[in-house]
């Protein structure tokens, strides 16, 4: 591993990390397999033979409860130091998810949501996008900061934006009664923290999106959250909102982690609606990008939204986890005036909040990123060669 890029346990871990639930999952040498963990005093206790899946796992009742009371006991084979996992000694840090549903909410902060509609009308062409900015921003941004999606007031602002011509299919899903819920990746191709985030080598615009996901049971039940990052390709959508697959689900195009924090009393849904998530990009050019995120600003609230995703009319046996969306769309110029912001070969990312951690990855294109190749079938392979698979 490029030591440049080997990050630290109190890099990534939450600012409250002794008293945090964190769940995740780690590739362990020794194992020779993944293994879902559990991450306590910068040590990295293997869950396996309570569940050996994140899927398994997740679905326990009063998962909060038993990890509490199996921590500070001989139950956990100690697998080594996070440390030992970020640098590659013992093995790497995974996302924390595998046979989950990856599944994302489109359009769900004001500000990303004028991005959406100027991506809509430059289409694609990020030089068109300052002077439709412009245009655009002065009208639409006073009237859709603060709108609850689905409310009265929202639909009286539709109504009006429609009589002006200005109404879009973005703006429907923001703030319109039914969401945008879309397939992110799929289970077992997200990337984790420390791993290379690929942007398909087509796009000339594109961005990073921080978000906050959340980890749902297949029953619908929210038990924790986690970061992650949506890579987004501007360019392609802008042409056609038909090209969302191909702007979104792209090989490692999505990262999660780095643990999911599981709800306790140290932890709270409120303590999730206060957050704010923080962007940094660093360039090997010398270019520096911040941003941040503040959850209350969300149109729709994260029951809501996961409530839009599982029930009676859709399911996900093996769970799910949902990005909430994010509000920052970069607009800082890189590579000339008015063409805003792209991400370059080398980038850092570090996405990051006091109550979930530090979710960081560098940008690749997405055709030298590593091949995904573990997947679901190579998953029950390796799980039945452990003799594991009743556990999962």
């Amino acid at each position: 591993m490029n030591s440049e890029r080997v990050l630290r346990a109190e890099s990534v871990l939450p600012e409250d990390a002794a008293n945090a639930l964190l769940v995740g999952r780690v590739w362990s040498k020794a194992s020779a397999g993944p293994c879902p963990v559990m991450i306590s005093g910068g040590r990295v206790l293997d869950l396996t033979m309570m569940a050996a899946t994140m899927s398994a796992l997740l679905e326990k009742d009063n998962l909060a409860d038993l990890l509490r009371k199996a921590s500070p006991t001989s139950e956990l084979t100690d697998l080594g130091s996070l440390d030992d996992f970020l640098s590659g000694d013992k093995g790497m840090v995974l996302a924390p998810i595998d046979l989950q549903a990856v599944k994302a909410a489109g359009v769900t902060f004001a500000d990303s949501m004028l991005e959406r509609v100027i991506e809509e009308q430059a289409k694609g062409d990020p030089l068109r996008a300052q002077a439709i900015r412009g245009k655009l921003a002065p009208v639409l941004g006073d009237s859709l900061r603060g709108l609850v999606a689905g409310s009265e007031q929202a639909a009286k602002v539709k109504a009006l934006l429609q009589d002006m011509g200005l109404w879009s299919q973005y703006l429907e899903v923001g703030i319109g009664p039914d969401a945008e819920i879309f397939t992110k990746s799929q289970p077992m191709s997200s990337v984790g923290c420390g791993a290379l985030v690929g942007i398909h080598p087509i796009s000339q615009w594109n961005n990073p999106e921080p978000e906050v996901v959340l980890a749902l049971r297949s029953d619908g039940t929210i038990v924790g959250a986690t970061l992650g990052n949506d890579v987004n390709l501007r360019d392609v959508e802008g042409r056609s909102a038909l090209l969302l697959g191909k702007a979104k689900d792209n090989n490692a195009s999505c990262s999660i982690g780095p643990f999911i924090r599981l709800f306790d009393d140290a932890f709270t849904m409120d303590d999730l609606r206060r957050v704010r998530v923080a962007l940094r990009v660093s360039g090997d050019d010398g270019f520096e990008m911040t941003g941040e995120s503040p959850m209350e600003a969300i149109s729709r609230s994260p029951e809501n939204l996961a409530s839009q995703l599982m029930n009676r009319n859709h399911q996900y046996p093996d769970g799910a986890v949902l990005f909430l969306g994010t509000m920052f769309a970069p607009v800082k110029d890189r590579r000339g005036v008015g063409l805003g912001f792209t991400h370059e070969v080398g980038d850092r990312v570090e996405i990051s909040t006091s109550k979930l951690g530090r979710l960081v990855n560098w940008v690749e294109r997405s055709d030298a990123c590593p091949e995904w190749t573990f997947g679901v079938s190579a998953l029950i392979r390796n799980l039945a060669g452990r003799g594991l698979l009743e556990k999962a």
